[in-house]
């Protein structure tokens, strides 16, 4: 049987870590838990002429992880990551490969084919690369889910910018800070998270729209009026970078292959755990993936 097509569009990067530097980059980071969740992953983005860009490439190559990466001549993207009890925190430099990445009817026959795509607000911060995934987006299956995990990250984004994304969409991701932020941007104060995340749905037609509360809780709830509230299993916590990338593309890849509503979320708790107690964005998976919310009645 074919597997669903599952694309990242977006910024392909080193995570320069404490421990040494990991491959990753939001995007990517969900097409390769994807890709190991029983769907073809693709990553497209532009990594530099260099020895970086070189090393990048080998390293996605054994992910996995399929590609659609263009060389150019900017620098590859590197971004210190600074951990603080286990919470990354990022320094994320401009002017990278990843800015300029260019439309080709590769690209684009590509996305034709997807059974969904994910993007965030990182990449479309240069006008290139916005112009290009805006583009791709319009050559999506009228079935496929858009995935559109917010990732805020410093001043790389607009309220015009996620407007746009939103316009875009068929599901949303964002985690409670970004919600928190979203309240006074979009003015729904006063309103509960659930209100909150349902006036995302409603006003933007929306199929899913994914909270995250980071320790304590995650909430899927979809436009159909079903939703599923698991708290937060607790693990021996190495670092957090790529764990809602883990939780996003987790989703995604059992939506997509059948399960419930309650069963991908649970399997996309369950992964982001398990990433959590693992060094890096791309950890190696067991043979079986721990049920850390059965281990723990939670």
């Amino acid at each position: 049987m074919t597997k669903p097509i599952v694309l990242s569009l977006g910024e392909l990067l080193w995570d320069m870590l404490p421990s040494g530097k990991r491959a990753g980059g939001a995007p990517v980071n969900f097409a390769y838990h994807a890709a190991m969740n029983g769907v073809e992953g693709y990553a497209i983005s532009a990594i530099g002429q260099d020895e970086l860009g070189d090393e990048l490439m080998v390293e996605t190559e054994k992910s996995g992880v399929k590609s659609l990466i263009q060389r150019n001549a900017w620098p590859t993207s590197t971004v210190q990551v600074a951990l603080k009890n286990g919470i990354p925190e990022y320094t994320i430099v401009k002017n990278v490969a990843w800015d300029h990445i260019l439309l080709t009817r590769e690209l684009i026959d590509l996305v034709k084919k997807a059974d969904a795509v994910c993007f965030g607000t990182l990449a479309l911060r240069s006008q290139e690369t916005h112009d290009t995934i805006i583009e791709l987006l319009k050559h999506t299956k009228p079935n496929a889910l858009k995935f559109f995990d917010i990732n805020l990250r410093g001043d790389h984004y607009s309220k015009d910018l996620i407007e746009e994304l939103l316009a875009n969409a068929t599901v949303f991701k964002l985690n409670d800070a970004e919600l928190l932020l979203l309240r006074d941007m979009f003015n729904i104060r006063g309103a509960s998270d659930d209100e909150a995340c349902r006036w995302f749905i409603s006003e933007y037609n929306l199929d899913y729209v994914v909270l995250t509360g980071g320790s304590t809780f995650s909430t899927i709830i979809s436009k159909g009026g079903e939703s599923s509230t698991l708290a937060t299993p607790h693990v021996e916590v190495v670092d957090t970078v790529g764990a809602g990338d883990s939780f996003s593309g987790t989703f995604t890849a059992k939506i997509l292959t059948g399960s419930t509503l309650e069963e991908a979320h649970r399997a996309a708790v369950n992964t982001s755990a398990f990433v959590c107690t693992k060094d890096g964005a791309w950890p190696t998976y067991p043979e079986q993936m721990p049920d850390y919310l059965a281990e723990q009645k939670v």
